[in-house]
């Protein structure tokens, strides 16, 4: 266990939440406002292509399409990993599920804060859905933290663990795509993600990472499914 590297994000989600608790920091209340308003004006009758665009990146369609792209970058890393193969890293898809199930369950029963995304929270905006026919996502009365910033942080983690510094940069990067949309059109504040969402990887995600028996556990199972393979491959 390396414990040093564990204190480390801790302490980092110590930070962000001390700098969201503090009166005299306006930092996130001017940022979340700042970045809503900016994209907020482009929604609208005068903007159609780009109102409908972004429509279509807050539907549950689009999201299915993340997910694509999610097994996609998992199936690279495998292809990239010269040290294991498929057994590996359906084990790793596995446990990487697994964490992200457990942390979605405590998001959603304990941690999601009754707090108004910022089309519920200010008054005369331009609301998506009064512009698109698509059934999209503009709104949330439990918007803090953002699940989906949380999910996309337990795959990019993983990535960074476990794959080649392509593939995890490719991982971080989805992670911004993933989470952008809900902000362009207000249905998480910037904070959300990347301090909820954040705080919350970083105190989690190291106690699973850094550690040593992540790597036993993976190897056991890789083991496992390579043998069971074997077993049930017809002989020539």
């Amino acid at each position: 266990m390396d414990i040093r590297r564990i204190l480390f994000y801790n302490l980092l989600a110590l930070v962000l939440v001390i700098s969201w608790w503090l009166p005299t920091v306006l930092f996130w209340t001017r940022l979340d406002d700042d970045v809503f308003f900016f994209f907020n004006q482009f929604i609208g009758p005068v903007y159609p292509h780009w109102t409908e665009l972004l429509a279509v990146l807050n539907t549950r369609a689009f999201d299915k399409i993340l997910f694509g792209v999610l097994l996609g970058i998992l199936c690279m890393a495998m292809l990239r990993d010269r040290n294991g193969g498929w057994p590996k890293w359906l084990a790793i898809g596995l446990v990487m599920s697994a964490v992200a199930a457990t942390l979605g369950a405590l998001l959603h029963e304990h941690l999601l804060m009754v707090r108004p995304s910022p089309t519920l929270w200010h008054g005369q905006v331009n609301l998506l859905s009064d512009y698109t026919s698509l059934h999209a996502k503009d709104s949330a009365s439990d918007s803090f933290p953002s699940d989906h910033g949380l999910m996309a942080m337990v795959f990019a983690s993983f990535m960074l663990r476990f794959a080649d510094r392509l593939t995890a940069a490719l991982a971080v990067t989805l992670t911004g795509l993933v989470t952008l949309p809900r902000i362009m059109v207000g249905a998480h504040w910037v904070s959300d993600v990347y301090l909820g969402s954040l705080a919350i990887a970083l105190v989690v995600l190291p106690w699973v990472l850094c550690n040593a028996w992540i790597v036993r556990l993976i190897g056991a199972m890789a083991a496992a499914f390579d043998t069971l393979y074997r077993r049930l491959r017809p002989s020539h």
